[in-house]
């Protein structure tokens, strides 16, 4: 009788435990993207139909597009890099480096954008060369995929070290006696074992590269048509009382993060199924 009492109040607080995250996250989460979509489509699909209509409104969604790529790509090739040096070698300021990583979590986005001009602004530390070479960095293309790569840069090096914590190197060291070379080891034994993190992890870093707003704000200078992405396009288009862009625009770019992450959960297998 004692243990099925027992068992009883921890069920009890099981399911009240799993309402108050239900709840939390429906008011955090849930009801604002729904309340999005309830104002994009009040009046059927005339709110989206302007917005994908509109030349400026286009622009910014590629151009947010080519952003959240090549940040991407970047903290792909780095993240999984600087995973392998944190878990596979030992070497003084390993720790500091580790730290280093989580910066662009504690930091605001505006102070990178900040830090970004007085390192490579026109009267920053590299402006003037980059400008006697006429490659421009600050309120260009470079300086917002480096805004938008600092702010993600975590993410994909956070779901790949647990990872290669867990698989451990005995393979590797077994492949490498074996006579396999680092790009063969990596190629055959390591990326394979990653691979879904990496994925995961690259589909975070896309999701958050989309909805970058403060860092690109500050490096691109905002100028229509030009350097100006979706997320700034909702700030203008809803201060000029173009509310149902502005709907419209917030929905896509909730829409895509939404769909990266849906279409990841059902093709990831389950966990037991990778072992």
């Amino acid at each position: 009788m004692a243990e099925r009492a027992v068992a009883g109040r921890r069920s009890r607080v099981r399911h009240l435990l799993r309402g108050i995250a239900i709840v939390y996250v429906g008011l955090l989460v849930v009801w604002p993207v729904a309340m999005v979509a309830r104002h994009t489509f009040a009046d059927g699909f005339d709110a989206m139909g302007r917005a994908l209509s509109d030349p400026l409104v286009t622009r910014s969604l590629w151009l947010t597009a080519q952003v959240a790529f090549g940040a991407v790509v970047i903290n792909t090739i780095f993240g999984v890099g600087i995973s392998l040096l944190l878990v596979r070698y030992e070497f003084p300021g390993r720790r500091a480096l580790s730290a280093l990583i989580d910066l662009p979590l504690s930091v605001s986005p505006v102070v990178v954008g900040l830090a970004l001009i007085l390192v490579y602004g026109a009267d920053g530390w590299f402006g003037p060369v980059l400008g006697a070479t006429g490659f421009e960095v600050i309120f260009a293309m470079p300086g917002m995929v480096m805004a938008t790569a600092f702010v993600a840069l975590p993410l994909v090096i956070r779901e790949v070290v647990p990872v290669l914590y867990e698989i451990g190197d005995e393979q590797e060291q077994a492949a490498r006696s074996l006579g396999a070379n680092a790009v063969q080891v990596f190629r055959r034994i390591t990326l394979p074992a990653i691979r879904w993190a990496v994925v995961y992890g690259v589909v975070l870093s896309l999701a958050r590269s989309l909805g970058e707003f403060g860092a690109v704000k500050v490096v691109s200078g905002n100028v229509v048509g030009s350097t100006q992405t979706a997320t700034l396009v909702v700030e203008q288009r809803y201060q000029d009382f173009e509310q149902d862009i502005a709907y419209a625009t917030s929905f896509l770019l909730a829409l895509a993060a939404i769909v990266c992450l849906v279409v990841v959960s059902l093709i990831r297998p389950k966990e037991g199924a990778t072992r």
